[in-house]
């Protein structure tokens, strides 16, 4: 079992969306188990009726989901940490450094994967994680905004949709180069 974990801030929208909707692309038996926690969530907080509602609508599960804060065990136990922005990736490492190269933000890793995917099945997920944490030490630097999906809370149910849209189609990287290897 492959777990990938993401982080935001509250786990209540951004690795909610992550976690659950990259679950509903996967195919039935995936050896992919997604996660989620955030740097100032709340145990056992439920999600918002909105988050759901929008979740749903794009496909996925919004059952039995409670938040829960970042921990090292949770860092120490995920081959593959995934902010949803540079503050939670940064914030993943502090609380545990030693897993510095399997730590991301989701864009990041998906644009370093992709970056050195050639399909066939080679390595397997550990190397795509070390692939992508060499790349990213000879990448060019990206502006904040291209590694950032910006936050949702507080603003309007569009934002919340438009934020969960495009973690939808980054999950859908994730998958694509999932399916790339296996």
């Amino acid at each position: 079992m492959n777990r990938i974990l993401f982080v935001c801030t509250g786990n209540v929208h951004r690795s909610v969306f992550a976690e659950r909707l990259l679950a509903a692309k996967l195919p039935p038996g995936s050896a992919l188990r997604p996660e989620s926690a955030g740097t100032e969530a709340w145990h056992r907080f439920r999600m918002e009726d909105t988050t759901r509602a929008v979740l749903e609508e794009l496909g996925g599960d919004g059952s039995g989901f409670v938040s829960r804060p970042l921990t090292a065990q949770l860092m120490a136990d995920a081959p593959l940490v995934l902010g949803l922005a540079r503050e939670h990736r940064e914030a993943a490492v502090r609380l545990a450094p030693a897993a510095m190269r399997r730590c991301f933000t989701l864009k990041e890793f998906v644009r370093l994967a992709d970056g050195g995917a050639t399909g066939g099945g080679g390595g397997g997920f550990e190397a795509v994680v070390a692939a992508a944490a060499t790349r990213r030490g000879a990448a060019a630097p990206v502006p904040q905004a291209e590694d950032d999906i910006r936050d949702p809370r507080g603003g309007p149910r569009e934002e919340l949709y438009e934020c969960a849209l495009e973690i939808d189609r980054v999950a859908s990287g994730l998958v694509r180069l999932w399916a790339m290897r296996h």
